[in-house]
């Protein structure tokens, strides 16, 4: 009873069983309320289903999740992950074709010519690059200037937008580049790309925070920056290398939302998916746990959204979906969850005594 008994505090204890546990309910739900949720067929060498839309679509909320955890992990937020996406995304867009950044130029053509005029390694290297810039922008103003994170992530979260709109001169770009859409649609082993992407991304920031000194020291800015400073931790450069790896991740969700729809739109380009990339993160703080949290997110969206709920009152379930994890990590519940499955272990034992 004693070894159950802490076994059971070991895993309630792990950051990664409850987002697990809400996965898992979910997909029982889906099980019995979804038709045909579970079904994957396979056609022209690529796997189609529910299941393979939710890792394609849930990729992009990855990895801006993985880069908020590093963030996070050091007592701060980044607010302009989405307005970052977009430069990201207008970015990439406007340097496959600048003539249709011109409004005055719409012949046939110009429309619908299938090249770009910058390569495509290029023009993903300078999207990312700015990007990792503006992460890095947001990092001088936390870590040098001593601005609050929410207050300076603010900043860049309202101009970042208005930088978008500048970069394609207010108009909403339209790709015609096939290359271009293997980012964001194209399949490897059968599987999306994009999950290959999210892979690269976790494996990047795993050996960085667990290979390497920099995964304790953001543990310990994040709990006592001032006693870390005094521990001979340089606080400031642990805070500025986690903003700004979290404005390359927002670079690669950018680069994946304008391949998946084809276009880029400065206003709608990311749009909230810092409060969605923030709740990942509350799901359990660690990168594995984020990256589940992100698919529980995306599951529960595909869910509703299955059953015909509409987008509104979907916001709002998933919202409720988010409360029940936080719950789940609170103390009481945890002890009242140990005392219900010791007093049903005990009840099964008994019973198996008496026959």
């Amino acid at each position: 009873m004693a070894e159950s008994r802490l076994s059971w505090r070991r895993l309630r204890d792990n950051k990664v069983f409850w987002p697990v546990v809400v996965l898992a309910l979910l997909m029982l739900f889906n099980a019995i309320f979804t038709p045909g949720f579970f079904k994957i067929e396979f056609k022209d060498g690529h796997l189609f289903g529910s299941l393979i839309d939710i890792l394609n679509r849930g990729s992009i909320l990855a990895v801006l999740a993985i880069g908020m955890t590093l963030v996070i992990a050091t007592g701060g937020v980044d607010l302009s992950v989405g307005a970052v996406m977009a430069i990201s995304a207008c970015m990439a867009t406007v340097m496959i074709n600048p003539q249709l950044a011109n409004a005055g130029v719409r012949s046939a053509q110009d429309m619908l010519a299938d090249f770009t005029n910058t390569p495509m390694w290029l023009l993903i290297l300078t999207a990312l690059a700015v990007c990792t810039g503006c992460g890095l922008w947001n990092g001088l103003l936390v870590s040098r200037i001593n601005i609050q994170p929410m207050v300076a992530t603010l900043v860049l979260m309202v101009a970042g937008r208005g930088i978008a709109q500048l970069i394609v001169n207010g108009q909403i770009i339209t790709v015609y580049y096939t290359p271009y859409y293997f980012i964001g649609n194209g399949f490897l082993l059968g599987l999306p790309f994009t999950f290959f992407i999210v892979v690269a991304v976790f494996l990047l920031a795993w050996l960085l925070t667990r290979k390497t000194a920099i995964g304790l020291f953001l543990e310990s800015v994040g709990i006592n920056s001032t006693a870390s400073f005094y521990s001979g931790i340089n606080e400031k450069n642990i805070k500025l290398l986690a903003y700004t790896f979290c404005g390359f991740c927002a670079g690669i969700g950018g680069l994946i939302y304008s391949s998946n729809v084809r276009s880029a739109d400065a206003n709608n380009a990311g749009l909230s998916t810092e409060l969605d990339a923030i709740l990942a993160v509350v799901f359990g703080g660690t990168l594995m746990a984020s990256i589940v949290g992100a698919l529980v997110i995306q599951t529960t969206t595909t869910t509703l959204y299955a059953l015909g709920v509409p987008a509104m009152a979907a916001t709002a379930v998933k919202g409720l979906v988010v409360l029940i994890v936080v719950l789940l990590y609170s103390q009481q519940a945890r002890e009242g969850l140990g005392l219900l499955i010791e007093s049903t272990g005990a009840l099964f034992a008994k019973k198996g005594g008496q026959s």
